[in-house]
């Protein structure tokens, strides 16, 4: 049973190393599917700069997901728990977002780190 006890364990290490999850980043298993599908979307392409990253916050009285704008006029993304878009805080061509939440930052809470692309 020890052998098959180092595989599971060896396949836990390599997907935690493949997503850059450390010990403070929420496990794949607590994170929606969805967001997990994002995050896969984002490691399918070619590397951002700076680096692609999701940030999970409590924000009007529910949990989300923020994606950081990575190049020129592009908005960033804030989603909730099922991938819906809430509205780009920020990015675009004004850098101000969408303008539909713009107290995200003033009022977000318990930020976490779910996952930074650590590709070169």
């Amino acid at each position: 049973m020890s052998g098959l006890t180092d595989i599971t364990t060896l396949a836990v290490g390599i997907a935690l190393s493949v997503t850059g999850c450390s010990s403070q980043n929420l496990t794949r298993e607590e994170v929606p599917p969805c967001i997990k599908q994002v995050i896969e979307q984002m490691q399918a392409e070619n590397v951002r700069n700076p680096p692609g990253s999701v940030w999970q916050y409590q924000y009007n009285g529910q949990t989300v997901y923020y994606i950081p704008a990575y190049c020129c006029d592009l908005p960033s993304q804030l989603l909730d728990s099922a991938c819906n878009l809430i509205c780009s805080p920020d990015g675009g061509y004004t850098g101000a977002g969408d303008g539909r939440c713009v107290d995200f930052f003033e009022r977000r809470q318990n930020e976490k780190l779910i996952w930074q692309d650590s590709r070169k």
